[in-house]
């Protein structure tokens, strides 16, 4: 346990209005990147070593198809350098992100950077290769026992290679790419450069500089210029990825889209069908929301404030590693053993200080522990923070230990799953333990708000996807009003006739990032759906639903996302785990609804 001292200078490091010098920080609460490299020297000298092996990868050109040994050569030297290089990458871009200003640090992550370009450049003859083999040769290469660690990879290869063309036409394809950019890199420019936004007045009168992020939490409307932009760039990706579904033979470009990781179109079609046959509960929170707010009209800019103001006031460092070690404890001692090594032994940069890049992530490589950056302040946000990064770091953890390089890294389908199943355990059991009126009135809407933002929003921002490109498949209406009549539809379709949907609110969807990659957000609500499910699992029925998630979390790539989550006992094929969410979401309505009535 801390004592007195620590716990104040703890605060004192998460709440000072004047932010410390990086050296000011004391080691105890900066991640150990000599654990990666005990010196700029060892980094580069294995930069170097990488700049001169990784001309051997050419060798192999033109040779896949002589056998296994040749090809098990070829893949065992490119993750060599690949592991090597990841090392390189994690190390020079988490020390730039320790002080911004520090060019040097800069300097060695863009150096990182350009030699991932040259890498990527070396091996890309890889996977043409090896699709241009016979099918009699790939299977052979599958069922090879010395290539047994590359086995699912290529199996996955021969799925998918009946949308892969002629090599004279992939090399087309190839050529489109900056083309199909265009969209995305004007999404980018208008957002980053081009939108301009009036200053506001913030609660305390002060005078707010506007960005895109913000005008979204303000729901600010744009200039006609700026409208025609963002319209511009979403019809170009609408055509771009209608191309690429078209020319490799998908049916659609949802089913393009979901092919990557083999997802069922029926995983998207259940969420959208659940969601939306669960709309009453929404427009009932929604009521619940105007009456406890007290105003004549619920306006969508009204749906973000919390119904109680937050009861957690200063939680010192040590207090948010207790809470973490307290939720985290229905997955067992060797779990919490690994997540309290990572806290105490160098994993974690705690405290923001000047120069520090802003919010948080966990990262790693196949050659490090997990690292998770983070900028306490004290705030129970940032504990939910450190809850969801570790979740991830741990996830990372298990697949790195057990699963070789091949198959370590998890798909964006099951990547939030550990994370919010952490999340979904801290908040319950805070829930559960809690006696404090307000305080239990504030958890039970951070749940709601968790199930609305994640679970329903982004389905809502799914079902617009879905339609869209439907549109654009059949040549009807994507032009700007229709885009706008749709998005307002769904807004009331889904907030129901009490929520006022404002006339700024049509043009939202211009300046939804994730838009312009198609098919994305969907996964936002799988991935909280599964890891409810999951965190009710453990907490029920112990030690064998634990066994079950850690043999997930171990599992990696080595399978297809929604057989690993089969696996560990949620079957995302079926509409069960979203009527799960939907029922824990009206069971915290008529909690939180009784207790403010009562």
């Amino acid at each position: 346990m801390a004592n007195q001292s620590d716990k104040d200078m703890e605060l004192s490091l998460g709440k000072g209005s004047v932010l410390p010098g990086r050296e000011d920080i004391p080691d105890a609460y900066k991640w150990r990147l000599s654990d990666i490299y005990k010196s700029e020297k060892d980094w580069e000298e294995d930069f170097k070593r990488i700049k001169r092996t990784l001309p051997q990868i050419a060798s192999f050109m033109g040779r896949l198809g002589e056998s296994a040994a040749v090809t098990l050569e070829c893949f065992k030297l490119r993750d060599e350098l690949a592991i090597t290089l990841g090392r390189l990458v994690v190390y020079a871009n988490m020390k730039s992100h320790e002080d911004t200003a520090n060019s040097k640090n800069q300097g060695l992550a863009n150096r990182a950077s350009a030699l991932s370009v040259e890498f990527s450049s070396a091996i890309s003859f890889i996977t043409p290769e090896l699709l241009a083999l016979s099918d009699a040769k790939l299977a052979a290469y599958v069922d090879d026992p010395s290539l047994k660690d590359y086995s699912f990879g290529l199996k996955d290869l021969m799925r998918r290679r009946k949308h892969v063309l002629s090599q004279a036409e992939e090399a087309i394809i190839a050529r489109t790419g900056d083309m199909a950019g265009i969209a995305d890199n004007a999404f980018s420019m208008l957002t980053n450069a081009d939108m301009r936004f009036p200053p506001i007045k913030d609660e305390e009168g002060k005078i707010t500089e506007m960005s895109e992020e913000r005008a979204v939490s303000y729901l600010r409307s744009h200039k006609r210029e700026v409208r025609k932009a963002a319209f511009d760039s979403l019809d170009g990706m609408l055509k771009t990825s209608k191309f690429y579904a078209c020319v490799r033979k998908y049916p659609s470009t949802l089913a393009s889209a979901l092919d990557d990781d083999n997802i069922p179109e029926s995983v998207y079609k259940n969420l959208v069908d659940t969601i939306e046959s669960n709309l009453s509960l929404m427009h009932a929170y929604m009521a619940l929301r105007k009456k406890a707010l007290r105003v004549k009209e619920l306006h969508m800019y009204d749906i973000y404030v919390p119904l109680v103001r937050d009861p957690f006031r200063d939680i010192p460092w040590s207090t948010a590693k207790e809470m973490l070690y307290d939720a985290l404890s229905p997955l067992g001692e060797e779990y919490l053993s690994h997540v309290k090594d990572g806290i105490e032994n160098g994993w974690i940069d705690v405290f923001p200080n000047k120069g520090k890049r802003s919010g948080a992530y966990s990262w790693g490589s196949y050659g490090t522990h997990p690292y998770i950056f983070m900028n306490y302040t004290n705030s129970f946000n940032d504990v939910s923070t450190l809850v969801h990064e570790m979740g991830h770091s741990m996830h990372s953890f298990y697949s790195r230990k057990n699963q070789p390089y091949a198959t370590s890294e998890y798909s964006i389908f099951t990547a939030e799953v550990a994370s919010t199943t952490n999340e979904v355990l801290l908040l319950d059991r805070l829930i559960a333990n809690t006696n404090d009126r307000r305080e239990k009135l504030y958890l039970l809407n951070r749940r709601l708000e968790n199930i609305r933002t994640t679970v329903y929003r982004q389905t809502m921002f799914a079902s617009f996807e879905q339609e869209t490109h439907r549109r654009a498949a059949h040549d009807e209406d994507t032009t700007p009003d229709g885009l706008k009549s749709l998005w307002h539809d769904l807004n009331r379709k889904y907030y129901g006739p009490g929520t006022v949907i404002d006339e700024a609110l049509k043009m939202e969807w211009a300046r939804i990032p994730h838009f312009y990659n198609p098919f994305y957000v969907y996964q936002y609500a799988t991935g909280y759906s599964a890891a409810t499910a999951l965190a009710r699992d453990i907490a029920q029925n112990g030690r064998a639903s634990r066994e079950r998630y850690l043999r997930f979390l171990s599992s990696g790539g080595a399978d297809y996302p929604i057989n690993l989550l089969k696996d560990a006992g949620v079957d995302m094929s079926t509409p069960e785990p979203i009527k799960a969410v939907v029922e824990i979401f009206e069971r915290t309505l008529d909690d939180m609804r009784a207790m403010l009535e009562g």
